[in-house]
């Protein structure tokens, strides 16, 4: 298939021998015409060779078989090469993939693995094989210097001044290969290398950006799965509090009502007496009503999974008395809050509620959720009797400890809980006429959108 090889002049400089086979013009005189049919010719064969250089380069992005591919059909088609062999050696760029390429004349491609649109090489000429395996052990000395003959050409593939491969290619003989060749070749392995290289670390880039997103993606559902538990958590809180007061307030107040029902029976007759046992049976059935309700919310089970909206929802009924209506609006685009602000709105709801249930006297109360894109803001209306002016002055009397037994602590604990935040509350006239608690907390910028 090749003639005998040959090396160029070990004493001819690279970049002058380089420059000499492209320009291919040693004297300038207007008789050379034959010569500049030839030069020009001969540029226009570079041109067309750079061309496919470039157009296989840019393939960096697609990934190392791409390129690779790109390279050898490259080579194929500036020589209309019958062979063309791509190598690189054992031990050499070990992450690269695939490491050996070969190409017929008719641009079928074989590799021993590595390349997914190659096919195993069986039938092909002994010297291409032979060549293939010197490249990959890197032990043929002759190899590490370009190789020029009548139909072949071999360049090594070299990186920081060492051999790393192989680009090798044998031609028909009615298309022989000249110095031309030779430095076409040579920029495309040096080009070629750097290519591989970079497309290796783009491929390895984007496998780290994919392992980034699935780990991303996992912390996402692992950060709702723990919001879902911690509502879950405040509802069955909430729940138990309720359950205290009610305990250990409401239950022994009429327990205390009935025992004094009990002591005036003897002290009384005719129809004040029916009146008195019939007061006793109605305080002992509102304490077992009281009772039911208590074990009701000490062993409810919450919604798997609940959303804010529905944790409001929830935490109104457990405080509003069954003839108090009450709603929950949400504004603004909803989003996934951070654990601290959304355990702080929620605590926030429920002493509002539990005021506006115990104190106001109302018949409305409205809860309203905004989300804003810095901040998320919680107001609690209703249409009561209370004054701002004066739960203002509780408040500060509140935080500043003067309040005996704890009491209007709920104030307080909601101003705290906002300012630990970098939030505020402020209490003001509603419009419905009662009292506004409202709520302001700035919102971390890892809050994650969702529809």
């Amino acid at each position: 298939m090749t003639g005998p090889l040959s090396r160029p002049d070990p004493g001819e400089r690279p970049d002058r021998a380089d420059l000499d086979s492209l320009v291919g013009l040693r004297s300038v005189k207007g008789r050379h015409y034959a010569q500049y049919r030839g030069v020009e010719a001969r540029l226009g064969r570079v041109v067309a060779a750079l061309e496919r250089i470039s157009r296989a380069l840019v393939r960096t992005a697609e990934g190392p078989e791409a390129l690779v591919v790109a390279v050898v059909q490259a080579v194929r088609e500036h020589l209309g090469a019958e062979w063309v062999v791509f190598g690189l050696a054992d031990g050499r760029l070990e992450r690269s993939a695939p490491r050996h390429l070969i190409s017929s004349g008719s641009g079928r491609l074989y590799a021993f693995e590595g390349a997914s649109v190659a096919e195993p090489p069986i039938g092909l000429p002994d010297e291409v094989l032979n060549r293939l395996n010197d490249i990959l052990r890197g032990h043929e000395p002759v190899l590490e210097r370009p190789i020029l003959t009548e139909d072949h050409v071999h360049v090594p593939v070299e990186l920081d001044g060492h051999v790393v491969g192989g680009l090798s290619a044998w031609t028909s003989s009615d298309r022989g290969v000249d110095p031309t060749d030779l430095v076409v070749l040579r920029i495309l392995a040096s080009q070629a290398i750097v290519a591989l290289l970079n497309a290796e670390l783009f491929s390895e880039t984007n496998r780290h950006a994919a392992e980034l997103a699935a780990r991303n993606e996992e912390l996402e559902r692992t950060q709702r799965e723990l919001s879902a538990a911690m509502r879950a958590t405040l509802l069955n809180e909430e729940r138990s509090r309720i359950a205290r007061e009610l305990h250990d307030s409401v239950t022994q107040s009429v327990l205390s009502a009935g025992v004094q029902i009990e002591l005036c029976r003897g002290l009384v007759d005719g129809p004040a007496l029916d009146r008195l046992e019939m007061a006793g049976r109605l305080t002992k059935e509102a304490v077992e009503q009281l009772r039911s309700f208590i074990y009701a919310l000490n062993n409810a089970t919450s919604a798997p999974s609940p959303s804010v909206r529905e944790v409001l929802t929830e935490l109104c009924s457990l405080h509003m008395p069954p003839d108090l209506t009450t709603a929950v609006h949400i504004r603004g685009r909803s989003r996934e809050l951070a654990d601290d602000v959304q355990h702080a709105l929620l605590r926030i709801a429920g002493e509002a509620l539990f005021n506006a249930a115990i104190h106001a006297r109302a018949t409305e109360v409205v809860v309203t959720l905004t989300y804003a894109p810095d901040r998320v803001s919680l107001a609690v209306d209703d249409d009561g009797v209370g004054d701002p002016d004066h739960l203002r002055r509780v408040l500060r009397t509140a935080t500043l400890g003067d309040l005996a037994a704890g009491r209007h602590r709920g104030l307080a604990n909601m101003s705290s809980r906002a300012a630990e935040l970098g939030g505020e509350l402020r209490i003001r006239r509603s419009r419905s006429g009662g009292i506004r608690v409202a709520a302001t907390l700035p919102t971390p910028e890892q809050t994650r959108e969702f529809s």
